[in-house]
């Protein structure tokens, strides 16, 4: 509780009541425990702790390293791997950290497309990596959605990138890892997945592990389906790259760690070991294909035509005749937060494009299942065929506040 700054307590007030009173339907967000909320809240938000466990550059360290280290073994054994670095800040740090280790200014990677559903980090031209490095992108097949492993091998053998990054912004189907070594591989390049969308399900065994596939190095948010605080995180089981991730991370991007942020990791990494999680992130997929299928029951345009993750990607252009800025924007005045979104072939701007990106990992840490994520998608459709009519957006706001009631936040 804020007690000196009212201003400032109310905004506070203000967000926990939009987030009670509203349906998170953005697929980066999701819901934290009270946990994690009080060691981000923590007296460790104090400390200053530039390096490493063991090898700090100032004095009283000793909490923090425990902090630190308990943060790395949870890592270890949440994704069984032999190294974690958890000081990055959040994925975009994570990234940069690793291509720093891993590549020398000037030299190759290869990413996919921002447009087709990759993040800025992976080499698009607004990104400072586009800067940096050079960049070339690869995307999905037109028709499908799908990447088409083929094609995305003979960019490989034309452009001989010299790292091969594999992850998604806005994806919702499962990526080939096998394919994307093999490629590598055979032009001697290093890969890179990022898994920040998919955390969750890799550290459950819902879906398969980039590391067990041979890949040189994994980054991960450790939010989204992880389901933890706002941060970054960096895998590998090669020592060698072990190292030079360490001192790309600190001193070479970043200095001194948020151990609040770190502490909330380790208890968040905890969490997602327990059996409990393994069961939510089943259920986070049910929830996901049960609003692909009953979106597209209603005559809803759904890219890639289903989904193996959280993520519902829906071209509202050619299902409603309007753009992804006026459905975003018309969703959020009846209480339901989504992101307006590209989608494959877009030909509009990304500031208004012509997709919006659904995701079902908030509202299922809510309890939401099948039943809820059904009337989640016929709520949506009256919406964006009403998205100018505020009697039919107040209604329909009445109704999700009702809704969002019977699920209280986790605090």
């Amino acid at each position: 509780m804020i007690k000196y700054d009212p201003i400032s307590a109310e905004i506070l007030k203000n967000e926990e009541l939009r987030q009670l009173n509203e349906m998170e339907l953005i697929a980066s967000e999701n819901y934290t425990s009270i946990d994690v909320q009080t060691a981000l809240g923590s007296i460790l938000t104090n400390k200053y702790s530039e390096g490493y466990p063991g090898k700090r550059y100032y004095a009283g360290q000793e909490f923090t390293d425990q902090a630190e280290n308990l943060a790395i073994e949870r890592a270890k054994r949440l994704f069984n791997c032999k190294f974690a670095n958890v000081q990055p800040l959040s994925g975009a740090p994570a990234n940069f950290a690793t291509l720093l280790a891993l590549l020398k200014p000037g030299q190759k990677i290869m990413g996919m497309s921002l447009s087709h559903g990759g993040h800025l980090t992976h080499g698009s031209e607004p990104s400072f990596t586009s800067t940096v490095w050079k960049s070339v992108q690869y995307g999905v097949d037109p028709e499908t959605g799908l990447i088409n492993y083929d094609d995305l091998k003979k960019i490989a053998e034309k452009e001989k990138p010299d790292l091969i990054l594999a992850g998604f912004s806005a994806h919702s189907r499962s990526l080939d890892w096998k394919k994307f070594k093999e490629i590598a591989d055979s032009i001697g390049a290093y890969t890179m997945a990022d898994i920040a969308h998919i955390a969750g399900f890799v550290a459950t065994g819902q879906l398969e592990n980039p590391l067990d596939h041979g890949f040189d190095v994994v980054t991960t948010t450790t939010h989204k389906t992880l389901r933890g605080p706002r941060g970054g995180l960096i895998l590998t089981n090669h020592e060698d790259l072990s190292k030079k991730i360490n001192f790309a991370v600190f001193p070479g991007f970043q200095g001194g760690p948020h151990m609040n942020n770190v502490l909330a990791k380790a208890i968040a990494f905890n969490e997602a070991l327990q059996p409990e999680f393994k069961t939510y992130t089943k259920q986070v997929i049910k929830n996901a294909q049960t609003l692909a299928n009953e979106l597209k029951n209603l005559g809803v345009e759904i890219i890639t035509d289903g989904t193996d993750n959280h993520i519902v990607l829906f071209n509202c252009l050619s299902s409603f005749n309007i753009g992804g800025k006026q459905a975003q924007l018309a969703l959020e005045q009846a209480g339901l937060s989504t992101n307006k979104n590209t989608i494959p072939n877009e030909t509009r701007s990304p500031f208004d494009p012509s997709g919006i990106r659904l995701g079902t990992a908030a509202m299922t840490t809510r309890g939401f299942k099948e039943a809820e994520f059904k009337k989640v998608a016929e709520l949506i459709d009256q919406v964006l065929k009403n998205p100018e009519n505020p009697d039919v957006l107040d209604n329909i706001k009445n109704e999700v506040k009702a809704i969002c009631k019977l699920h209280p936040l986790p605090h």
